[in-house]
């Protein structure tokens, strides 16, 4: 019963399929499973946030709310005279004026919009 398999009734690491290579891999991926575990558990540690840190994330998701609210106010009010002086030159036939004093006129609403909206319009008439 001498086979190249068996050696004095035992298998070979080769038989079993534990040769040099796949030992040095097994152990690359025990010390990477190793590695990936700290990072998890420190990647845990760091989202988890406190009450003040909650407070400050919520603060600046609120800031940017406000701040593309004022934005948008701004865009619509020229988009909206761009749009009606536009309309007034086709039918007037006025080529450039109403396009330019419409754009104008919506410029100073959304700026006017968006002091009302920030609170600065309130603010001035209180102190008046």
């Amino acid at each position: 019963m001498a086979d190249d398999t068996h050696e004095g009734g035992k298998q070979t690491d080769e038989s079993r399929g534990n040769t040099p290579d796949e030992a040095a891999l097994s152990a690359r991926l025990g010390s990477l499973d190793q590695r990936l575990s700290k990072i998890e558990g420190g990647r845990k540690i760091g989202t988890d946030l406190s009450g003040d840190e909650q407070d400050t994330a919520q603060a600046k998701a609120s800031a940017m709310a406000i701040g593309l609210r004022l934005s948008s106010e701004l865009v619509a009010g020229i988009l909206g005279g761009a749009a009606l002086g536009w309309g007034f030159d086709r039918l007037l036939s006025t080529s450039p004026w109403g396009l330019i004093v419409f754009s104008l006129l919506g410029f100073t609403a959304g700026v006017i919009n968006v002091m009302r909206a920030a609170g600065v319009m309130a603010k001035q008439s209180e102190r008046l």
